[in-house]
């Protein structure tokens, strides 16, 4: 057998979810955290804006205010007993990191400073609310960076440069993960009594993401061979800001700054998308809103975008037309100085990038494939779960983008995702080791390898008809195309087909690297056929769903139908097929109403 590594504990992914989960787990059991990269070049560490919490450290918010606008911005799919859950948990967890050591900016009052974000609200006035706490615009590089140095000051054990690629169950329990080591090309077993995938999400699959190249869905993929159901994976979002052409996040922040958009007539366009609070309306609605000026002929120049302006004179302006203050009720007003200091990294990119000064230039941008609410099944402590009935499959957890709690529903509000993997990070790794400390060591299989071995062998074996770059080109193409913002049946029927026949053609794909040593070929070429795999779920549950809610907008079937589809979405795959089943969505408070703006 290839060598064997015995833990309580097993993290995949030494992201915000695997770091956090990983350092609770630590507290209770012997832990090991194994990621196919160095933990801080995670993508987490590219999550600009902020991370939500009610705090109140400029004006009053409540967490039932922010249980409401997730809610709302869920367009009422998530599950509320969950949402309630990480609200109410949200203010401890922000402090926790403060605690921590992570440098969020401050008030003059010493404060942790927040910012406005879209669908944040004071629910008795409507207007927006700040609720945002940031250090910058690299918030999600400040909680990669703290919680590694917490995780090592705890002793977790960590296996970098270790790519899983397979996952074992004896009996019905989750029993060991199969990974190949980047440095030598050699298997390794990890046996566990309990293991924790929090491997991120799946954004590759679309040809323009903000996405790093490492969110191919691989945590998702191999569940979903193992016939683990995955949930709500029509559901994607579109963030509207992107850099044009590279897809490169503009954060949500700019527009809580200010920053407007405009569109080739030089209009500001989002007063007629969303009455009230304009800009800042949540992320489906400024991508649809963004899409359909172009649609209609007033993108810049006839061109797939328009622009973000955040120049001081027309933030200026246009605050003064709104009517924003400062909290201390004086005109909110922002200088270029105040644009380098809230969002350096942003100014960066596009003066490296585009060759655009924010401070003096209005920013090419167009939506970009962002997140996914879909994944894998769990509780709000992180156990995975396989059906309607809540069954759980014994040792095994998940957190963070590739796990569906649900508190996202159809649509993420921003700055949810930082609090997501914050607060279900923890509780998973807490219920791991509690679970760890009562259950028996299964026995592993003699040939726990055999499966991730036959896969790869597949791999270096294949006929060589079909080329793995230009099939990945080609899948991204298709699902931006096909089953992006704007969605019909032709469409994802076509895409389907297509999908499908390039899992065929998967098969004829051979590798002409045959060394051993950071074989990136290899690993590129299993990444693709796990893009695949979760490229047909999304196409299969986005044609199913005949409907429009949240990221999932229909024009065959344009209004959400709650009669029909108030309901989670599982797909299962048995026997090569795909097979679609439901499960309710757990209401606690707010019946669904329509979305007023």
């Amino acid at each position: 057998m290839a060598n064997v590594h015995q833990f309580e504990v097993i993290v995949v992914g030494a992201g915000g979810a695997g770091l956090m989960a990983g350092l609770y787990a630590s507290r209770g059991a012997k832990t090991a955290v194994i990621s196919k990269m160095y933990p801080t070049r995670s993508h987490t560490g590219a999550a600009q804006g902020g991370i939500s919490a009610a705090l109140g450290n400029y004006e009053e918010d409540r967490p039932e205010w922010h249980t409401y606008d997730t809610v709302k911005g869920s367009d009422y799919l998530g599950d509320q007993d969950a949402i309630e859950f990480m609200t109410s948990e949200a203010i401890h967890a922000v402090l926790e990191l403060e605690h921590m050591g992570l440098p969020f900016d401050r008030t003059p009052e010493g404060r942790i400073s927040q910012r406005p974000f879209g669908g944040h609200t004071n629910n008795e006035t409507g207007k927006p609310v700040r609720r945002a706490a940031h250090a910058a615009d690299r918030t999600g590089h400040m909680i990669l960076q703290t919680l590694y140095q917490q995780c090592l000051k705890s002793n977790v054990t960590f296996f970098d440069e270790y790519q899983v690629i397979d996952f074992i169950m004896v009996d019905g329990k989750a029993t060991a993960v199969v990974a190949i080591e980047l440095a030598t090309g050699e298997f390794h077993v990890f046996h566990g009594k309990a293991i924790i995938f929090a491997t991120g999400g799946h954004g590759r699959i679309f040809e323009v993401t903000s996405n790093a190249y490492a969110y191919s869905g691989d945590g998702a993929a191999i569940l979903f061979r193992r016939g683990i159901p995955l949930e709500d994976m029509e559901f994607f979002q579109f963030h509207p800001t992107g850099i044009y052409k590279l897809g490169i996040l503009i954060t949500e922040g700019a527009r809580g700054e200010g920053a407007v958009l405009i569109n080739g007539k030089g209009e500001r366009f989002m007063p007629k998308y969303a009455h009230t609070v304009k800009d800042l309306a949540s992320r489906d609605v400024v991508s649809r809103a963004i899409y359909t000026e172009i649609k209609e002929g007033r993108g810049v120049d006839g061109k797939n975008y328009v622009y973000l302006d955040i120049r001081p004179e027309t933030v200026n302006k246009f605050a003064a037309e709104d009517g924003r203050t400062n909290p201390d009720g004086s005109p909110y007003r922002i200088t270029g100085d105040t644009i380098l200091q809230k969002i350096p990294d942003i100014v960066d990119f596009c003066r490296v990038y585009l060759g655009v000064d924010p401070v003096t230039q209005m920013m090419p941008t167009q939506p970009t494939a962002h997140y996914t609410m879909g994944g894998i099944p769990t509780t709000k402590y992180g156990e995975v779960v396989v059906d309607d009935k809540g069954t759980k499959i014994p040792g095994l957890f998940a957190a963070g983008e590739c796990a569906c709690v649900s508190v996202h529903g159809a649509n993420r509000l921003g700055t949810n995702s930082l609090l997501d993997i914050v607060v279900f990070g923890k509780h998973a790794g807490q219920t791991a080791a509690e679970y760890a400390k009562s259950a028996d060591w299964a026995k592993l299989p003699q040939d726990a390898e055999a499966g991730a071995r036959s896969e790869f062998d597949a791999l270096r074996n294949g006929s060589g008809k079909t080329n793995a770059y230009d099939l990945s080109n080609e899948m991204k193409k298709v699902m931006f195309e096909e089953v992006g913002i704007y969605r019909n049946e032709k469409d994802m029927a076509s895409a389907l087909e297509k999908v499908r026949d390039m899992q065929t053609r998967f098969k004829d794909v051979r590798v002409g690297d045959t060394g051993k040593i950071f074989n990136t070929e290899l690993l590129n070429a299993w990444e693709l056929g796990n893009m695949l795999a979760v490229a047909e779920a999304v196409a299969a549950c986005a044609l199913n769903r005949k409907e429009s809610r949240g990221g999932h907008a229909r024009e065959d079937y344009p209004e959400r139908d709650d009669a029909n589809w108030l309901k989670h979405t599982l797909v299962t795959k048995k026997n090569g097929k795909l097979e679609i089943g439901y499960k309710p969505v757990v209401i606690t408070k707010y019946q669904p109403k329509p979305r007023v703006y």
